[in-house]
């Protein structure tokens, strides 16, 4: 670890980063990071994985830190390398999720001279990151080091507060770049250093929340305004995206307003609320599905919303708040604007969790009480939900052929308690949003909704599922070839991932949309066929795959799952008649 500059520079580095807390860093090969991957392989209690294609071991990355709420390390060398990153920094920061990028560069007396492997790497990321800087170049200076060490521990804290997010530090080395003598006084150092003296205020912490509140707003207070019979019988709870570290705490404060102020929990598919049903009476799965009928859709327009988080995915949903415009109040805690729509709304910056503890509390203190019966609005909603969940049984059921959105239906029924449960973005979404049942199994949902895009797809699922309960990702064809270079993944994953790969050849979500009546260019050029046989390909990568014919198949493959390796069950559709179902039915269960 004394070897030379780099090496001292390198170990305290990391072992800075070890004692705030670091488990894992995802290694990407190269020459100008090679201090970083040395003193990352030999240190012990932080587990370093080594990733050959960049774009990959990123979204790993991110997968690995969206399971654990911790900071990632990622590692890459000069050059393009860090330029792959930029789709996986992107969703991290708008899904708040902390990684901590650490890119190796050339020393600035080689850089805009045409030395090889050489970009300009200062801000590369422009302002997707919490935090950016580049290091010092590497000096054996006590006080040199001392100042990294307290620049490494500010860039872990800014990647977790005040929000989750990237941090990117670009940090220049000079050769040598491998562990051999420099002809410095690294030696010398080693024999005098100290190392718990120097690394004594590096430990991991948490900031004191604040007391939390309810802000004075004139048009909601508990005990006033929301005790009128208007608003209490006209108002809903909307949970949307979200994936909370304490999921069973997140629901439990949403039941704990719905069952405060009686009103209707609309929980879209994406949140934890749907894995925990018997903790909310009042939980609507199908309001995309009742929203479809407009002459329901009017009957329940409500005077008032509280939106936990991101909206939902649903089109009808985010139509009929437009329409009806209720005065809408945003619970996150965070500084993003939740308000696509640019409505009747207010941001309380606060958890639910926070809001729920606050209600209670004031209601304590004013010795307030609700009214306990439910309204006629909460009775009609919760009929409603009755009605179509059944109508949806019923179909689903009945239903034998290979109809993409019975597989969200299945499972959600079927799965193990508590498995994570990976769902690509474009059709795979917005099937568990119309299907996904409500259960009791406290399946653990994930998803890269931050940028919606489907780059990344395996790997992201991977790192959720590395050193994890065995883990299940739901996707589409499209978004499994678009991140094919994550199986090679395969001999660095320790777990078991099931991937269910609806295969309807092509971008099936095109098939919604008005440009699909135009042929050409409809085919070619957005559902864009690829024609690949996944049995081979996974023969290629030497991954399990099993053509699934059957829906019993499928079931009988889902409980149990198996513990080690990665498999493949492909679901063979047809886009065009799945497309021709949902036009014909889903406006018609009610």
């Amino acid at each position: 670890m004394f070897a030379n500059t780099n090496s001292v520079w390198a170990f305290i580095l990391v072992e800075t980063l070890k004692r705030l807390g670091l488990t894992t860093a995802v290694i990407c090969p190269g020459s100008r990071s090679t201090p970083l991957a040395v003193a990352f392989a030999g240190l012990d209690g932080v587990e370093a994985i080594s990733v050959l294609d960049e774009r990959s071991a990123a979204f790993f990355a991110l997968g690995i830190a969206k399971h654990s709420g911790l900071p990632v390390v990622l590692v890459c060398t000069s050059g393009t390398a860090g330029a792959n990153f930029y789709p996986a920094i992107i969703e991290a920061r708008e899904s708040r999720v902390p990684l901590l990028v650490l890119s190796a560069d050339r020393p600035p007396e080689l850089r805009e001279c045409h030395s090889g492997q050489t970009i300009d790497q200062v801000k590369l990321y422009g302002n997707y990151p919490n935090w950016q800087t580049e290091l010092a170049v590497p000096s054996l200076e006590m006080s040199q080091l001392r100042y990294l060490r307290q620049m490494v521990m500010y860039a872990w804290e800014r990647s977790l507060f005040p929000v989750p997010g990237v941090v990117h530090l670009n940090i220049p080395f000079r050769d040598p770049l491998a562990p051999i003598p420099d002809g410095s006084d690294s030696e010398s150092l080693a024999s005098q250093f100290r190392s718990e003296e120097f690394f004594n205020n590096c430990s991991p912490s948490l900031p004191i929340s604040p007391s939390p509140h309810l802000p004075s707003l004139p048009d909601w207070q508990p005990g006033d305004t929301l005790q009128s019979n208007t608003l209490r019988e006209r108002g809903i709870i909307i949970a949307g995206i979200a994936q909370p570290q304490s999921p069973k705490e997140y629901v439990q404060a949403i039941a704990h307003l719905a069952e405060t102020y009686k009103f209707p929990v609309l929980a879209e598919g994406l949140s934890p609320v749907r894995n925990y049903a018997d903790l909310n009476p009042y939980l609507i799965s199908t309001y995309d599905l009742i929203l479809r009928n407009s002459q329901l859709a009017q009957e329940l327009t409500p005077n008032i919303a509280i939106q936990v988080g991101e909206l939902p995915t649903s089109k009808e949903l985010r139509t009929w708040l437009e329409v009806t415009r209720p005065k809408r109040w945003v619970i996150d805690p965070s500084h993003h604007n939740f308000d696509p729509l640019h409505g009747n709304s207010t941001h309380l910056r606060l958890s639910v969790e926070q809001l729920a503890a606050a209600i209670s509390s004031s209601r304590r203190s004013s010795a307030t009480s609700l009214h306990s019966s439910p309204s006629r609005y909460l009775a009609r909603w919760c009929q409603l939900e009755d009605k179509a969940r059944r109508a949806i049984a019923d179909i689903m059921t009945a239903t034998d052929w290979l109809f993409e959105g019975k597989a969200a239906w299945l499972i959600s029924q079927t799965l193990p308690s508590g498995t994570p449960v990976f769902i690509a973005n474009s059709m795979p979404v917005r099937d568990v949003e119309s299907f996904w049942t409500p259960n009791n199994f406290e399946i653990k949902t994930f998803f890269n909704r931050g940028a919606n895009g489907i780059d990344g797809t395996l790997s992201t699922a991977l790192g959720i599922a590395h050193r994890q309960q065995s883990s299940v990702m739901l996707t589409g064809d499209l978004a499994l070839l678009h991140d094919t270079n994550g199986f090679l993944l395969k001999n660095k994953f320790v777990g078991h991932l099931t991937i269910i790969l609806i295969n309807n050849n092509g971008g099936g979500i095109f098939e919604t949309l008005a440009i699909s009546k135009f042929e050409p260019p409809f085919e070619e050029f957005f559902a864009t066929p690829q024609d690949i046989d996944f049995d081979r390909l996974c023969a290629t990568y030497n991954v399990e795959y099993e053509l699934i014919t059957v829906w019993s198949q499928l079931e009988k493959l889902l409980n149990p799952l198996p513990t080690t390796g990665i498999r493949v069950l492909e679901l063979k559709t047809d886009r065009k008649l799945d497309a021709k179902w949902r036009r014909d039915n889903l406006s018609k269960l009610l």
